[in-house]
C-alpha cells in the first residue's frame, strides 16, 4: 500500500536548480577585481563556505571575512547576483512541479547559508509562487543534511509530519538522513527520475 503523501520536500542544488561552481567564481573574482584563485581559498579553501552553511557565523561576519579575503567589500546583493550567475533552474524539473496538486504544500530544504534563501526564489522565477515562502537553509537551522536533526527541526518549523512527507536529494546519504528522521525519501537527479518517484507515491 502506497503512503499517503501530504507534503513534498525538495533539495535546492542539482535538484530544482543545476549550481555551476566555476562560474560563481569567476562572477565574484570579477566584481571584486582578483584573480579566480583568490575567491577559491577565500570561500573553500579557508573552510569559511563550510562555517556559514552550517550556521556557525552571521551573514554580516560571512560577508566581513569574504569581503578582507578578496580585498573589495562584498555585500548581500554582490553575493545573491554572483549565486544567480551560478544557478539555472531545471525547467524540466519544474515542469513536473507544475503538475502537481496546486493543494500539496511544497518546500525547500538546502545546505547552504542563511542568505540562499533570497536567492533560491530568484532562480526558481515564477515556480517560486509554489513554494510560498517554505524555503530552509542549513545556515538558518544550524544543521547540516544528512544529520537526521535537521530534517525534524525542519519539519518543526513547517509544522508537517514526518509520515506524510517526501523528501527528494540528489545525495543518497541525504536520503538516508531523512529515512532515519522517518520521513520518506527518494534520489532525484534530474526530470525523468522525479517523474518515476512522484508516479511511485501517486503524486503524477
Amino acid at each position: 500500500m502506497k503512503p499517503r503523501i501530504r507534503q513534498l520536500l525538495f533539495d535546492f542544488d542539482e535538484v530544482l536548480a543545476r549550481y555551476h561552481h566555476e562560474t560563481r567564481i569567476a562572477h565574484l573574482a570579477t566584481h571584486a577585481g582578483c584573480a579566480q584563485e583568490r575567491v577559491r581559498e577565500a570561500l573553500f579553501v579557508s573552510g569559511l563556505e563550510t562555517e556559514y552553511d552550517g550556521g556557525l557565523i552571521d551573514t554580516a561576519t560571512y560577508l566581513a571575512r569574504l569581503g578582507d579575503g578578496l580585498g573589495a567589500p562584498i555585500d548581500e546583493a554582490a553575493w545573491i547576483a554572483s549565486r544567480l550567475a551560478g544557478s539555472r533552474a531545471d525547467l524540466g524539473v519544474l515542469s513536473q512541479v507544475s503538475t502537481l496538486d496546486a493543494s500539496l504544500p511544497l518546500a525547500v530544504l538546502s545546505n547552504n547559508g542563511a542568505l540562499m534563501a533570497r536567492a533560491i526564489p530568484h532562480v526558481l522565477g515564477t515556480a517560486a509562487v509554489r513554494f510560498d515562502g517554505r524555503v530552509l537553509c542549513s545556515g538558518a537551522l544550524r544543521l547540516r543534511k544528512p544529520d537526521p536533526a535537521i530534517f525534524a527541526e525542519a519539519l518543526r518549523r513547517l509544522g508537517w509530519d514526518a509520515d506524510g512527507t517526501l523528501f527528494v536529494d540528489d545525495s543518497f546519504s541525504n536520503v538516508q538522513g531523512a529515512r532515519r528522521a522517518g520521513l520518506h525519501a527518494e534520489t532525484v537527479t534530474d526530470a525523468r527520475s522525479l517523474r518515476r518517484v512522484l508516479k511511485r507515491f501517486g503524486l503524477a
